[in-house]
This record gives C-alpha cells, structure tokens and sequence, in this order.
C-alpha cells in the first residue's frame, strides 16, 4: 500500500485564473508553487485539469505555452478572447460564461468549441 503521493481526490480540478506564469510553469513541467503541484499531482492521476486563462502577454510570448498545453492529454481551456484590443491587444481572459459547461465537457474527455471566442 503506497501511503505517499497523489490520492484520487478529486474527479476534476480548474485553475482560475490561470496567469501567464503559472501556464509557462506547466507547459515547462516546473512545479514550484502550491498551484503547479496541484496541478501535477491531478494530472499524474490521468484526471482533466481546466485552465481559464487570464494573461496580459497570451497572444504574445505566452501562446506557445498555451499551445504546449491545448495539446496535452487531459488540458482543457475555458473559451477565452482578448481583453482589449485596442489598449492591451496582447491581453486575454476567459469568459466565466463557459465555466461550468467547460468543466462538464472536460468530464467527458472533450474540449469546448471555440476556445478563442
């Protein structure tokens, strides 16, 4: 009986917000903050994490991590769009709208359509 390590606690764990840091750590594998161990500790379970997204730099530099992500096994994103276009056009956030029904397609083993919105 292994008394170390991941229990099956939960049946599916969302960060909200998920910053741009927290998404490079994931994308990377660096688990340094009580989110990313959470997040590593639900993923090596083979359960769907959700992330919704909330980043000034996610159409910048920090896409390709959001990109690392979407095509992991068990990664599913809230839809998310830009914040401002025009004053931060680099900036995006997820649409709490999607929330829940985010969570009960990532049950399912799908991801809602469209992410980008």
């Amino acid at each position: 009986m292994n008394l170390y390590g991941p229990k099956h606690l939960t049946d599916i764990m969302i960060i909200i917000p998920a910053t741009g840091n927290t998404m490079a750590k994931l994308a990377h594998d660096i688990i340094d903050t009580p989110a990313t161990m959470a997040a590593k500790s639900h993923i090596r379970n083979d359960l769907p994490l959700v992330i919704a997204p909330s980043t000034n730099n996610g159409l910048g530099a920090n896409a390709v991590n959001i990109g690392s992500l979407l095509n992991r096994k068990n990664y599913y994103f809230v839809p998310f769009k830009q914040d401002n276009p025009i004053t931060k056009p680099r900036s995006i956030v997820f649409d709490a709208d999607y929330t829940i029904k985010t969570l009960e397609y990532a049950l399912d083993g799908k991801q809602i359509q469209p992410i980008l919105l």
